[in-house]
């Protein structure tokens, strides 16, 4: 889910389905879907009116998305591949141009003329066959994989560090027997799709994301910093890609973020982590200087524990969940 400039929720998913919904969320103004359902339904063109598999807001309002592909690594369905940026406003009676950025599999396989994407241009063109970001990412960083190459890797959501330069996520493909110490690249790629660097300083088995499949990201593009959560730790990096701070779980102070996922960053640079089983929110005051954010995230951890305390008496959780008397929308 994304929050868009003018406080509509945007509702995501994979292919390319986009639902805008009112700001106090009473009702749904529009819904882009690509009626994509390959290959579970024939795919008629022209059927359907997509838009992107997930939406993440630049400091100045432009969307940074994510867009699949038919063929991806040779599979017969519609997978994640692109990534992408849009400058206009996307609202109930209009959606605008996303321009190709990245990809992630440079030639997916059977492509033809219906699987052209109108909305999405690449060099001015609609991107699809050959039409696509060359040399693709997984093209960029092939020779750091030497076991199993990066065939069958998949794109996380890339998140906006600044305006104009993003962190595109990419992972190698997991196996049914475990998948700790596969490769993956947190990679620094700017508005004119150049990949600029990476974020720095993970090892692949210590600092494993594979482990519980953490694969999210968040960022605060206001103060150029990024955030990784995993079951090894919480990163934090500036903007040159640097890593300021890592906070290992495996001590007393921060075992109990093994516990949390990461959600993303509000609009003043908080973090916030959901609870993976008592349903709860918890919002963390991220610090300017990235070095002190050990002390923050401890006092956080305290504060929860006190609070969550507190909310027991006042309501009282039924089956983990938290109920009380106002009224909830559903969505």
């Amino acid at each position: 889910m994304c929050v868009l400039p003018d406080g509509v929720l945007a509702i995501t998913a994979t292919p390319d389905n986009t639902t805008l919904v009112a700001p106090d969320l009473s009702r749904i103004l529009a819904v882009y879907d690509s009626k994509d359902g390959r290959p579970y339904r024939e795919f008629t063109p022209g059927e359907g009116n997509p838009f992107a598999g997930s939406i993440s807001v630049t400091p100045s309002g432009r969307l940074l998305c994510t867009l699949a592909e038919y063929g991806v690594w040779g599979y017969g369905n519609v997978l994640t591949n692109l990534v992408g940026i849009a400058e206009g406003a996307l609202t109930a009676e209009s959606k605008p141009a996303i321009r190709a950025l990245a990809s992630l599999d440079p030639e997916p396989a059977r492509h033809s003329a219906v699987d052209l994407r109108p909305h999405a241009t690449y060099q001015g063109a609609p991107v699809g066959m050959t039409n696509r970001p060359r040399p693709a990412l997984t093209e960029l960083v092939a020779a750091e994989d030497r076991l199993s190459g990066w065939n069958r890797s998949h794109l996380g959501r890339p998140v906006p560090l600044s305006d104009n330069l993003f962190v595109v996520p990419a992972y190698a493909k997991t196996f049914r027997g475990g998948s700790r110490g596969q490769p993956f690249v947190f990679a620094l790629v700017n508005d004119q799709g150049e990949m600029t660097g990476r974020l720095h300083g993970l090892h692949e088995w210590r600092d494993s994301p594979f482990t519980g499949f953490c694969f999210n990201l968040a960022a605060d593009p206001h103060r150029g910093h990024a955030f990784h959560l995993n079951r090894y730790g919480l990163y934090a990096w500036n903007e040159a890609g640097a890593l300021r701070a890592k906070l290992d779980t495996d001590t007393k102070a921060f075992k109990a973020l093994t516990h949390f996922t990461l959600g993303s960053c509000a609009p003043n640079g908080d973090l916030l982590l959901a609870h993976t089983k008592q349903h709860l929110i918890l919002r963390i005051p991220a610090p300017d200087d990235l070095t002190d954010l050990a002390a923050a995230v401890e006092e956080a951890l305290r504060a929860y524990a006190r609070q969550r305390t507190a909310l027991k008496k006042q309501w009282g959780p039924v089956n983990w969940h938290w109920t009380h008397s106002a009224p909830l929308h559903r969505l």
